[in-house]
């Protein structure tokens, strides 16, 4: 119980100074400094820095689509998909005031280690498949527009967190979810002309 506790512990340390800094802005000794431990202690856990950074990745996207959940569920409802994956980029902006930790990983990801940038990948690839997934069952779109807008919601979210946070207005946001809720709505619309 403890070991999974002092581990814990230190991911969750590893991940605040990745979206706070980056990968590369911190070390294993900086990690156990502000646990409280030894560097050689972090080492029992993860015995190199990369080991981390892959631990770090692989909880954020499981934590991710785990708390999005069965992407079976909304069939075919383009706007309720639009409106949980929003409001999840949402909650991690404005509730814990934070970046998403692959948008920080993706922009470094030229300076990554390879295992780190394999895994940053990872999370991108799995999102955009909970999407597809979750908007494959609209009859609204066909498979190729049901891709593509996958790719859109992604890059609109991850881009609006960025331009957000780095300007400090929370409107930037707002203004990125409105225009995919106006997409929706278009689709919706398009939908409509056709039947």
């Amino acid at each position: 119980m403890e070991t999974n506790s002092k581990r814990d512990e230190i991911l969750d340390v590893a991940e605040a100074m990745i979206r706070n800094a980056g990968f590369n802005a911190f070390s294993t000794r900086d990690v156990a400094s502000a646990v409280g431990i030894k560097a050689s202690s972090v080492h029992y856990y993860f015995p190199t820095k990369v080991d981390m950074g892959v631990a770090v990745t692989e909880r954020y996207t499981e934590r991710f689509l785990t708390q999005l959940g069965d992407p079976g569920r909304f069939k075919g409802d383009v706007r309720e998909v639009v409106s949980v994956y929003v409001n999840s980029f949402r909650e991690t902006l404005i509730r814990d005031d934070k970046l998403c930790l692959c948008a920080v990983l993706g922009a470094e990801i030229g300076g990554l280690p390879q295992e780190v940038g394999g895994h940053t990948r990872t999370f991108f690839d799995r999102n955009i498949a909970w999407l597809r997934k979750a908007l494959a069952g609209s009859s609204k779109m066909s498979a190729a527009e049901t891709n593509a807008f996958a790719v859109h919601i992604l890059a609109a979210l991850e881009g609006g967190m960025i331009l957000s946070k780095s300007l400090g207005k929370e409107k930037i946001f707002e203004s990125v979810a409105a225009m995919l809720n106006r997409l929706c709505d278009a689709i919706g619309a398009s939908s409509d002309r056709q039947a």
